[in-house]
């Protein structure tokens, strides 16, 4: 969250159906601009490659992103199996395609990855 020397103090939620390529972060930005709003935030991280409704708080409103960012998600995904990329995501580069890849899929994590603990960025860990 953050918060603007000079500008409107708006308070409320809006649901932005966030598009692909851009950052949370940048999404809020955006809309912070557009509002010319003081103070603002979002309730939890979208992967840049993900699109859907990521709810920005406004004014008072942000108060309540706490609550929000630790609320039950739901996500609906679209997933092409047997064909694995040197990232781990649709960005990458095909390294391998193989209808074996889905027997093997609960052992491989992305390369990139937004997972954190402690403050500490989870290692990539490579299929073998």
């Amino acid at each position: 969250m953050s918060k603007r020397k000079s500008g409107r103090n708006i308070h409320g939620i809006l649901l932005l159906d966030k598009r692909l390529g851009v950052s949370s972060n940048k999404a809020l930005q955006e809309v912070r601009h557009l509002f010319n709003a003081n103070k603002a935030g979002h309730t939890g991280s979208l992967d840049p490659l993900a699109t859907g409704l990521l709810p920005l708080c406004f004014g008072e409103a942000t108060k309540v992103s706490a609550l929000m960012l630790d609320d039950n998600k739901r996500y609906q995904v679209l997933v092409q199996l047997g064909i694995m990329t040197d990232t781990g995501d649709a960005e990458g580069s095909i390294i391998e395609t193989n209808q074996s890849l889905i027997y093997r899929l609960n052992k491989y994590k992305p390369v990139y990855s937004s997972l954190q603990a402690k403050s500490i960025r989870f290692l990539p860990c490579i299929l073998r």
